[in-house]
């Protein structure tokens, strides 16, 4: 933890060598989450390296980013992550090469769904501006793979409030998604 915290101070005062080996050090995190957003994903052409490299790209491209520890720097990628999906989903649309729906499998409670994802964009945006909060803890837990208390951590609130709201964001989301 020290040692990321570290490297994320070195790079963002411009030290590239520090940025190499963060990205090795947190690269097996990376590719779990990669993995885990992709495995809910059915008919998505991206493999787990190319959602972690394209992440990593768009994080190096960010400038006078204040890292502030592991949790953040996760929390920013899984951001990167989201953002590429939907990009990616968003292109395929418009290509029209499938008549298939582009979808997520979630864990929600419930059994196993599945989420549209750019039903899911939609209603995190208006979950975005309605609570800003709760849209974060979604977004960390959903697409970062993020444990409560990491979240927590990263949004500097208990553990056991983040999965009150991850309860209520997860409600919301369902019902706006038109879900059970």
């Amino acid at each position: 933890m020290q040692q990321t915290r570290m490297l994320l101070g070195d790079w963002r005062r411009g030290d590239i060598g520090a940025r190499d080996q963060l990205f090795d050090r947190l690269y097996g995190e990376l590719r779990q989450v990669s993995a885990a957003l992709l495995r809910r994903e059915s008919n998505n052409s991206l493999a787990t390296e190319d959602l972690v490299n394209e992440a990593a790209m768009r994080l190096m491209e960010m400038d006078s980013i204040d890292w502030a520890d592991r949790s953040h720097f996760l929390a920013l990628s899984a951001r990167a992550m989201r953002r590429i999906l939907i990009d990616h989903a968003r292109k395929k649309k418009s290509e029209k090469r499938s008549h298939e729906k582009v979808t997520l499998m979630t864990r929600f409670e419930g059994g196993q769904q599945r989420l549209d994802l750019e039903e899911l964009e939609t209603a995190l945006i208006r979950l975005q501006a309605i609570d800003e909060e709760k849209a974060k803890i979604v977004e960390l837990r959903f697409f970062g793979g993020l444990t409560p208390a990491e979240i927590g951590e990263v949004l500097g609130t208990s553990e056991s409030t983040v999965k009150r709201q991850w309860q209520i964001a997860r409600t919301w989301l369902l019902d706006a998604m038109g879900g059970p």
